[in-house]
């Protein structure tokens, strides 16, 4: 859950309450924060979805399963704590369900991958009314860029410098929720760094739907104005970041220069996030991946071999349709022989209007649940394996600012998860530490 810095007006105490929460991946969330922020503006309170609120704004998430059934379930959490109030859905699912959205009980406001942004304009008469209002575009006019970075929610802050998607890939949806590809100018991702930085955050996670693509459509057009690595390297001038974070990176776009500079960089931190999706070559061609396994172990070595520290963590589905219990294994052995740090396993889930649907030979539901399992058994081992390679190291930690019961926890430059008894004073800081033990529940501690 979000945590909220709400607007303070001690002169009116009858502001009306807007409430969000988002649902899915980084970019909902820099785009949360930005839209929370225009309504801070335009003088609402923003309050804790947890709360009592007039106006409740779920951003929806369109990737899997799970995040479909989430909404149902906070709409009913919303109307529970206001029975009269106002919901709003934006976002991923808004634009490729609308209808099925607007007939939950209680949405009274969908809007798509555009006209999100314009929220403000559709809620200033909060009167609940039949049918459900439904704005939505042809993705086709999801064709320009709207700048978006989170501030004072969380420790570090989230700036999206990309949106949309080019490729192709058979299980996704995410083109046809969010469009092309298209970029921020440089400058506007320079200037919002620096906005961030001028709030106090530490670190920044440059975030995008397929961030290695920046540059496509920075001015409105397919020329590429200046590449991901240009970017970077304009970031690494701007010394009042500590630190800069890549989200995912997708390994065809992760070239051996990008590498090299991170290597060298002293505000870019070692760690790479490189969706994998699966090690056998056969379904990485029916998934229309633009990559074979053998690329993504150069890419693995090369970063071994110039980064030996640096954290890799990697995206993997399970249950394509089609895949055979060796496909599977051969996945499991393939990235059990990789020099990777930990994994997001996603277990697949049918999405409509993609090509993997098509697909007669599905995987039941059982064998993608045990498949999950044994990679999730797997990805603990391997953080465990990257932790204990790190003990006895010097790192420097950027502590959260949350009390976890009785702990302060925080993460390393190489994505280390540290935690020690609660101290105030650490909240929001960085702190260099010499990491001792790994403690019974998977946290690395600190050496006194």
């Amino acid at each position: 859950m979000e945590k909220i810095v709400p607007f303070q007006d001690e002169k009116n105490i009858n502001l009306i309450k807007v409430a969000f929460h988002t649902l899915g991946c980084k970019v909902n969330f820099s785009e949360t924060s930005t839209i929370s922020r225009e309504f801070t503006s335009s003088h609402y309170q923003v309050v804790s979805f947890t709360s009592f609120a007039d106006l409740y704004v779920i951003n929806t998430c369109s990737v899997t399963e799970n995040a479909d059934k989430e909404l149902r379930v906070l709409v009913k959490k919303a109307l529970k704590k206001n029975p009269n109030a106002f919901i709003a859905a934006i976002g991923c699912y808004a634009q490729l369900k609308p209808d099925e959205i607007a007939s939950l009980d209680g949405v009274d406001l969908v809007l798509g991958a555009t006209e999100k942004f314009k929220i403000i304009e559709y809620v200033q008469n909060l009167k609940k009314s039949e049918p459900t209002q439904i704005y939505s575009c042809e993705i086709e006019e999801a064709n320009f860029y709207e700048t978006s970075y989170s501030i004072n929610e969380r420790s570090r802050a989230f700036l999206k410098i990309q949106d949309g998607c080019d490729y192709k890939c058979s299980y996704c949806t995410i083109p046809k929720a969010r469009g092309i590809s298209r970029s921020d100018s440089l400058l506007n991702v320079i200037n919002n760094a620096q906005k961030i930085a001028d709030s106090g955050l530490k670190e920044i996670v440059l975030t995008g739907v397929n961030i290695g693509d920046y540059g496509k459509g920075e001015f409105g057009n397919k020329k590429h104005e200046h590449t991901f690595l240009d970017l970077v390297k304009a970031l690494e001038n701007l010394k009042s970041v500590y630190r800069f974070r890549i989200s995912s990176i997708e390994p065809n776009l992760l070239s051996d220069d990008i590498i090299k500079f991170i290597g060298s960089s002293k505000r870019f931190v070692p760690h790479f996030h490189i969706p994998l999706q699966s090690g056998s070559d056969k379904i990485l061609k029916s998934m229309k991946r633009r990559y074979l396994s053998s690329l993504y172990s150069e890419k693995i070595k090369r970063i071994r071999s110039l980064i030996p520290d640096a954290c890799i963590g990697a995206d993997v589905i399970v249950g394509y349709p089609s895949e055979t219990d060796e496909d599977f294994l051969e996945t499991y052995n393939y990235i059990s022989g990789l020099e990777i740090s930990y994994l997001h396993v996603f277990t697949y889930s049918e999405r409509a209007n993609t090509e993997a649907i098509k697909i007669k030979d599905k995987v039941d539901k059982l064998t993608r649940s045990k498949r999950s399992k044994m990679l999730r058994s797997l990805s603990v081992e391997k953080r465990r394996c990257f932790y204990q390679s790190q003990l006895g190291k010097n790192h420097e930690v950027l502590f959260e600012s949350e009390n976890k019961k009785g702990y302060i926890t925080g993460f390393t430059e190489n994505y280390i998860k540290v935690r020690m008894p609660w101290d105030p004073i650490l909240a929001d800081t960085l702190l260099k530490v010499k990491l001792d033990r790994i403690d019974e529940e998977g946290f690395v501690r600190i050496k006194n």
